[in-house]
């Protein structure tokens, strides 16, 4: 058997996406990755195959600088990190604006593309990145049956009466005022109309005989894989839901790291993960408050792994001895050893630390950010401040908080690590993948 990962050219997305091809390639079949060549490196390092495959203007193979952009996309990423600054509405206001472009680039051109990709592999499966609407696209109106991996939160799909773009739920700290969110609604409406015309166009010229969508954001593949664990999913929202999987995480494994390792080993002590991610790292403001508010946790005697990404460690101030930056590290290995995580509240990011068992304190920028911030808070396995707003101060008290976990909450974030450990991600994508073949 054959299996085809279709993955645009960011490692966010495509390490999730490869880590539950392993399931396959675990079985002794044979895992071919279409994708850029941003992103071969981490292909290559899984022993893939890989057919290239442009899914968008951009790329990002695990730390995004705008100067390394294609012309256009800079200046795109500048006003995107630009937006984070001013909060979370106006955040939301420029993603939807951008969201055309963004999300189904070049339909035809890339329809043609993932139909030489298909006919040259002739894959038995196919799963695909859910954000990847051009190619879920092609191989909707070409008839090719594939799993739709929603690879964020689940609120990255719609159901009901949700409207793309705008958070069913927030965290308590960014409830925006009822104006804003009225404002945001009409914008994510407007975007919504937009998109689903240029969608069924698109569609009607591929397969002229297809059902026009009422909402292009809410479609989905022959079976949807969400990277989430489905014990912090609402029931209600569950049961809108098509025929899914709740995969829980995609924890990978990382190679070894010589100096990583060298690091842990040295000496004693509860370590604190922080990392905004390959995007938000950017917000060199926000790690260096981080960075001041864990500066100063001495009684707890702290060590700090921080991956500063794109910002230079000159603008953290101080860096204790004891501490490892660098612009990357290894996120699963880190998390492994790790107490506390500090993060933007990426989906990889929640979902592997809840995986391994650790509590997050969540700093949302945008997208599913917030709505995956607002879970996990109502869940209480971690806290979430105000990226723009939290101080050392407020942001040193909730870590010390988390640090000392009510062994009710503990208790109950270690039945869940465990849950998620015993039953990987990538195996169960492949039951829920094989199980549409019956």
């Amino acid at each position: 058997m054959t299996l085809l990962v279709i993955s645009p050219d960011y490692a966010s997305h495509l390490l999730p996406l490869v880590t539950l091809g392993k399931a396959w390639a675990d079985a002794g079949e044979r895992v071919v990755v279409a994708t850029g060549p941003a992103t071969d490196a981490i292909v290559t390092r899984f022993g893939f195959e890989r057919e290239d495959l442009q899914l968008g203007r951009g790329s990002n193979p695990g730390v995004i600088r705008a100067e390394d952009q294609p012309r256009g996309e800079d200046e795109a990423l500048r006003g995107f990190f630009a937006a984070t600054r001013l909060g979370a509405v106006p955040t939301l206001m420029f993603q939807a604006a951008a969201r055309g472009d963004d999300l189904l680039w070049e339909p035809l051109r890339v329809a043609r593309e993932v139909q030489r990709v298909v006919r040259q592999v002739r894959p038995d499966h196919v799963i695909v990145d859910h954000l990847a609407f051009s190619a879920r696209l092609a191989l909707s109106g070409t008839g090719v049956r594939h799993a739709d991996v929603v690879l964020g939160h689940p609120s990255a799909l719609t159901v009901g009466q949700e409207v793309y773009g705008l958070p069913p739920a927030w965290p308590r700290t960014l409830l925006p005022e009822p104006k804003a969110l009225a404002d945001l609604r009409r914008r994510c409406e407007g975007v919504r109309d937009a998109f689903t015309e240029q969608w069924n166009e698109s569609l009607a010229t591929l397969d002229p005989g297809a059902h026009a969508s009422d909402d292009a954001f809410a479609e989905t593949g022959d079976v949807l894989l969400l990277n989430y664990p489905g014990e912090l999913h609402p029931p209600e929202r569950t049961a809108l839901l098509r025929r899914h999987a709740f995969l829980g995480s995609a924890v990978r494994t990382e190679p070894p790291d010589p100096e990583v390792d060298a690091w842990l080993g040295a000496e004693e002590g509860p370590i604190v993960y922080v990392s905004f991610g390959s995007f938000l790292s950017v917000r060199s403001d926000v790690l260096a408050r981080v960075a001041e508010a864990l500066r100063t946790l001495r009684s707890l005697e702290v060590r700090v792994a921080l991956a500063v990404g794109s910002t230079s460690p000159d603008a953290l101030g101080p860096i204790p001895p004891s501490w490892l930056v660098r612009a990357e590290l290894p996120q699963v290995t880190l998390l492994g050893r790790a107490v506390l995580a500090v993060s933007h509240g990426g989906n990889n990011s929640v979902t592997e630390a809840l995986a391994a068992g650790v509590p997050l304190l969540l700093l949302p920028f945008s997208t599913d950010q917030f709505a995956g911030a607002a879970s996990l808070e109502t869940a209480g396995l971690g806290e979430v401040l105000d990226p723009n707003s939290a101080t050392p101060e407020e942001l040193r008290a909730a870590a010390v908080r988390l640090l000392s976990l009510d062994p009710a909450v503990a208790g109950r974030l270690a039945r869940l690590s465990q849950d998620l450990t015993r039953s990987p991600g990538a195996q169960r994508a492949r039951a829920a993948v094989l199980a549409t073949d019956s």
